[in-house]
């Protein structure tokens, strides 16, 4: 399924579609290079099916038929989505999409009747902290604090 959100479309996909091969293998990569080798646990830390139907979903910007951003959401509890994988193509980056497809999946989510969307995010990434913050995000933790140790918890109402 796919919809149009201006010169971008937006597409639901599952991770074994090929279009999502560049935002995990760009994943794997820049959480490898802040966290080290324990980031091939995290991607493959969850079933490919918590990020279907019923329960998640799996989303891609595409712009010319090319992904340029996307993420994922699965379930957490009853009433809670849980956001993973949040991407940017770093040719694309400071355009706005990761805040385009948080706001596609909290949508989604609020679609799926979950009425909280929780995320985590490491100490190594500053730009996810401060794009949760500018987006509505409650931090779950002092953001006084220096971020040293994580992983740095988040929730916002979708209500």
């Amino acid at each position: 399924m796919s919809r149009s959100l201006g010169a971008l479309d937006v597409r639901r996909v599952t991770l074994a579609d090929p279009l999502v091969t560049p935002m995990l293998d760009e994943l794997l990569f820049e959480y490898t290079t802040r966290y080290g080798p324990g980031a091939v646990d995290e991607m493959t830390r969850y079933p490919a099916d918590a990020f279907e139907p019923p329960h998640g979903t799996l989303l891609l910007l595409l712009e010319e038929g090319v992904p340029v951003a996307g993420g994922a959401f699965k379930r957490y509890d009853a009433r809670t989505a849980e956001a993973k994988r949040i991407w940017t193509a770093a040719a694309h980056r400071r355009r706005g999409l990761a805040r385009r497809v948080m706001a596609e999946l909290e949508r989604e989510a609020a679609s799926y009747g979950y009425r909280r969307m929780y995320l985590t995010t490491g100490p190594r990434q500053p730009e996810a902290r401060d794009l949760y913050l500018a987006t509505g995000y409650t931090a779950l933790f002092d953001v006084a604090n220096p971020p040293t140790v994580g992983p740095l918890p988040f929730e916002k109402d979708l209500g």
